[in-house]
């Protein structure tokens, strides 16, 4: 067991809380619902990037390359100046939604290097410009280019020419759980000496200026020590259950800068200010020479120690800080040879673990196992402090369980009042989304748990809490809008958790968490089923599903049609829902024969789902299409008719990753769920005609639940593994190739609609316009398809070959065929043979340079052609699913699938 290891079992099991303190803040608090108490809901106007540097949050706090507690309350982030900037760096900077011609981008170049679990270990990497930062041009430019034009980045206003910029590395190693090591490392990249303004700042988040809030907490300077000290002193008693006093200590003597986080209502609302010293002292201060911005009494809820450098060209310069509990008395030379040595030992811990968990023939690899590590260091350094008491911020709205519905129609999230979050989550991009998103986090759990399967699970459990999960059984999409609907993959999520866990453990699952995941589960089952299944037939609407602009409508507004639309993807979702329940209730009835009753209802409810979706005979109103050999969306108008949306999509393709394949055993463990299951098929021969039922034993006798028998199987895998559809060289594409030539047409009242293949960003404006499900690659998707083809694979084995791609005229197995897809999924962040990675298209800078060529950003989709990175720069949230690609690659075999006791399930490499 490594250090690392052993820290994580001293977090489980409550002797150590080695999470006290992390990567917590937000790397944008200002745009966000949180903060908005607009009467219209413009969140980014409210509370716009030029109000972050003087304004106070509400919920929660942002910084550059920071650190807090678990609750937010004391917090730490770096702030730079060139000497040429308007403002202070302290927080990264980027587009709103409607400034950008692809929506929100963030206009920043920062990378999350390293990270352990327990955060023992933490390096961060910022690119900050010797020259003004270009705010204006980047706001003008890209509000001058449409949406068939490429985003203005920041490399292109030729800001980085001649390498006049530095490199600002921030490193952290724990001594102990409440004692951090902090080292902050700036290069001078460019030909020429060059000054820098380093402000390290340490501050509390405001909890006392509010309705509801406590005593103000304070920072003062302690003298006497040697170097400069600052002790910070909680005095709101409610808030010292979480954290008690610290000790922020600066290598040697430097200026210490003063002043409160409190809003400067002087500069932002023409109103006069409670204290002279404000949340943006210190920027004045600096910036523009207001010596008075700063308390000269060296006391505040906001400092920072004054580092003025002058960093040489090529030289690199060093600063040591350090925050701890310990009082001077106790630490004695808080900068002794201990502290680099501490650096050295949590490095080489962290080495050590991340050996772990990487195969022997991805160490080999050094370009893999770069992308391995900076993919989980983005999933750990991505947890953020979520703060939202629902209750609160609408009475503060002046909305109440009980106001009329005409009175609170226009406020958000209005029907919410039982969620009180604060908790620490898992984040899909900290800037671009810095809320969480139910089922971008049922990915994330999956890289997560070859790190850190508590944390994961944790997070699991999270989502299903009465604090979020809503009475009426809906999990929570995400702010902006709680009542959207995502697809069900929590179930899915939690299986994949329960059996890695149990592998973990010898073969013993975790059947507490299972029973408690189910139980939970069953009531939004429930839910789906009587909200989303409006004509009570079994096939699902549910809206957009988190595939924002892939059809021909806005599904989550009315349809201009009238009617309603039955969905594909809605149906194949509820069936893989159902599937995964059926899963979960078979594995607690091994063991609790209350369970079995479940068991038979969770088998019904996918033979009567699987069963719409492909009636018996031929019917304009199914989703199957007999003709194409593909499933599409049905749109059932008011009169009745129904016609098929035949756009080629993952809509269609998501049929395959409805499976089960079950070790025959089980059944015959469960011979009154078997009985029963055997009595509905013969009851019910109307549903089982077009299916794969579990009857037909494969191999090792296993059996097979699938809405795809056979025909369907080789129908659909047929246009997946075409390269003119939907293989791409990188990945499986969100909408067949083929509509690029051929684009879907929809004519009502005069108006068409139309759905043509886009592999970059979005030309629509449909969901904000930041994202596209027409061409480009999306991780999570593929993980999904990787899945369904082993899990096939497990059932036919080496017997059931098919073309691929495509009339190529090489047959692969199932296995083979997942191999080369993720092989082709990997690529896009691997050098080629002429040393370029697809992620950077054409960024010659990221390609060429050896100071950017091997720092890897994890975006949230990729050009369905080029494999370039598109949409939120730092998505490693979903998209840090490639770990998990890799390692598999590096270890796992065709007699793994074949063997394994539960089919379909990767084993966990550190566990063989």
């Amino acid at each position: 067991m490594t250090a690392e290891d052993q820290r994580l079992e001293q977090t489980c099991t409550g002797e150590v809380d080695w999470y006290k303190w992390g990567p917590y803040l937000s790397e944008r608090q200002w745009g966000t619902v949180r903060e908005d108490y607009s009467s219209d809901g413009d969140a980014w106007n409210y509370f716009p990037h030029d109000h972050a540097r003087s304004r106070a949050y509400r919920w929660g706090e942002d910084g550059l390359g920071g650190i807090s507690d678990s609750h937010n309350l004391l917090c730490f982030a770096l702030a730079l100046w060139n000497g040429k900037d308007p403002i202070l760096k302290e927080r990264l900077f980027g587009l709103t939604n409607s400034e950008g011609n692809h929506g929100e981008d963030v206009k920043e170049y920062y990378f999350y290097l390293d990270s352990t679990p327990t955060h023992s270990y933490m390096k961060y990497l910022y690119k900050y410009p010797q020259e003004e930062f270009p705010y204006e041009d980047l706001v003008k430019t890209n509000g001058s280019r449409s949406r068939y034009e490429l985003e203005y980045e920041l490399l292109d206003t030729g800001i980085f020419d001649g390498d006049r910029y530095f490199d600002v590395f921030v490193e952290y190693a724990k001594a102990d759980p409440e004692d951090i090591l902090i080292k902050i490392s700036i290069a001078n990249r460019g030909p020429e000496a060059a000054p820098i303004h380093v402000l390290p700042t340490l501050w509390f988040r405001n909890t006392w200026s509010w309705a509801v809030g406590g005593s103000r907490p304070v920072l003062t300077k302690l003298e006497g020590t040697g170097n400069s000290v600052v002790h910070a002193h909680i005095t709101d008693t409610l808030l010292n259950r979480y954290i008690k006093d610290y000790y922020f200590y600066c290598d040697g003597v430097t200026p210490l800068l003063f002043t409160e986080n409190e809003t400067n209502n002087q500069r932002l609302f023409n109103t006069s200010n409670a204290s002279p010293y404000v949340k943006d002292g210190i920027n004045n201060y600096i910036v523009h020479g207001q010596k008075d911005a700063v308390n000269p009494d060296s006391v505040g809820t906001k400092v920072s120690p004054h580092y003025e450098l002058t960093v040489g060209a090529g030289e690199t310069r060093v600063i040591r800080l350090r925050l701890t509990k310990h009082a001077p008395a106790q630490v004695g030379n808080p900068f002794s040879a201990y502290f680099e040595q501490m650096f050295a030992t949590r490095l080489q811990e962290a080495d050590e673990f991340y050996a772990t968990i990487t195969p022997p023939a991805i160490q080999a690899d050094q370009d893999r196992t770069n992308v391995i590590r900076q993919a989980l260091a983005g999933m750990m350094w991505t947890k953020q402090y979520f703060y939202y008491d629902v209750d609160q911020w609408l009475r503060e709205r002046n909305v109440t369980p009980w106001t009329r519905p005409d009175q609170k129609r226009h406020v958000r999230n209005n029907e919410w009042f039982h969620m009180h979050n604060k908790d620490v989550v898992s984040m899909p991009d900290k800037w671009e989304y810095p809320w969480y998103a139910a089922w971008d986090l049922a990915f994330h759990v999956i890289p997560i748990s070859l790190i850190d399967p508590d944390f994961a699970k944790a997070q699991l459990m999270l989502m299903l809490r009465e604090d979020y999960l809503h009475p009426n059984g809906q999990i929570p999409a995400y702010e902006w809008n709680f009542g959207d609907v995502n697809p069900p993959v929590h179930a899915f999520a939690t299986w994949e958790i329960y059996t890695r866990d149990r592998e973990r453990n010898n073969g013993v699952g975790d059947i507490d968490f299972l029973k408690y995941a189910f139980s939970k589960l069953l009531i939004n089952f429930t839910w789906w089923v009587n909200r989303k299944d409006e004509g009570g037939n079994n096939v699902f609407e549910g809206g957009f599903l988190g595939l924002d602009n892939i059809g021909v409508f806005d599904r989550s507004s009315p349809l201009p049609t009238g009617g309603r639309l039955e969905q594909a993807d809605g149906t194949a979702w509820m069936v893989f829902f159902s599937q995964r329940m059926l899963q979960i209730a078979i594995e607690l009835a091994l063991h609790d024969p209350l369970y079995e009753d479940l068991a038979v209802k969770f088998f019904e409810h996918t033979m009567w789902i699987a069963g719409a979706m492909d009636r018996m005979g031929e019917h304009n109103d199914e989703l199957w299409d007999e003709e194409d050999g593909f499933f599409y969306d049905v749109l059932c108008l008011p009169g009745g008719k129904s016609t098929r949306l035949k756009v080629r999509s993952l809509v269609g393709l998501l049929s395959l990753m409805a499976i089960s394949v079950f070790p025959q055993e089980a059944f015959e463990k469960l011979p009154r769920f078997s009985a029963r299951a055997q009595e509905f098929m013969i009851r019910h021969p109307e549903l089982t005609q077009n299916v794969h039922l579990p009857l037909t034993p494969g191999v090792r006798n296993r059996l097979m639940l699938s809405i795809l028998n056979e025909d369907k199987l080789r129908r659909v895998l047929s246009r997946m593994l075409d390269e003119s559809e939907f293989l791409s060289d990188y990945g499986i594409r969100s909408l067949s190739r083929y509509h690029l030539e051929h684009p879907y047409c929809f004519y009502h009242a005069g108006q068409e609609y139309k759905v043509g293949y886009v592999p970059g960003d979005s030309t629509s404006g449909m969901f904000g316009g930041n994202s596209n499900w027409r061409g480009p690659i999306w991780m999570p998707v593929n993980l999904l398809l990787l899945r369904a083809l082993l899990q096939l694979y497990s059932y036919y084995g080496d017997a059931f070959t098919i073309e691929c791609p495509t009339r190529s005229g090489k047959y692969m197995t199932l296995y083979e065929v997942t191999k080369e897809i993720s092989e082709r999924i990997v690529s896009i962040f691997l050098k080629d043979k002429s040393g370029r990675r697809p992620v950077y298209g054409g960024a010659e800078k990221f390609q060429t340079d050896p100071y950017w060529r091997d720092l890897i950003l994890f975006y949230e989709y990729f050009h369905g052609d080029n494999g370039a990175g598109l949409g939120a720069s730092h998505q490693t949230g979903w998209t840090g699913c490639v770990a998990r690609i890799i390692q598999a690659l590096g270890y796992f075999t065709k007699e793994m699938v074949l063997e394994t006791i539960a089919p379909g399930e990767l084993i966990q490499y550190r566990e063989l």
